[in-house]
């Protein structure tokens, strides 16, 4: 069993910054892909980063290829979202995620969930 807890999400401006942490707890971290998810309101959940167990292999969704950064630190349990150029359109509660094998952008792959942050993107 994994426990997931996300932090960072607030109000930034278009065109600002943020960084999404997620701190695990439970079962041994590094044995864990990681993924990014996001779900604006009357919208679906959709895949926005995913990174490897070891931090070797990282994919990002099109719309947020280029402005966000994936990274994880097995030694402190943690993985990070690092968001620039946002826009509008990434306002949504940010979710982290976990699974055993490899990264993937299905979300029904991953078996643990946090409880989600809000990012508000204003113009």
């Amino acid at each position: 069993q994994v426990q997931l807890v996300e932090s960072g999400g607030g109000l930034v401006q278009t065109g600002g910054s943020l960084r999404l942490s997620c701190e695990a707890s439970g079962r041994t971290f590094s044995w864990y892909a990681m993924g990014w998810f996001r779900q604006a309101p009357g919208k679906e959940r959709e895949f926005v980063a995913a990174i490897s167990w070891n931090g070797g292999s990282t994919y990002y969704a099109d719309s947020v290829k280029g402005r966000f950064t994936i990274s994880r630190d097995n030694a402190k349990n943690t993985v990070t979202l690092q968001m620039n150029s946002l826009k509008a359109e990434d306002t949504a509660v940010y979710y982290c995620a976990a699974r055993e094998g490899i990264y993937s952008s299905d979300s029904s792959r991953y078996a643990y969930w946090g409880q989600g942050t809000q990012v508000t993107v204003s113009s």
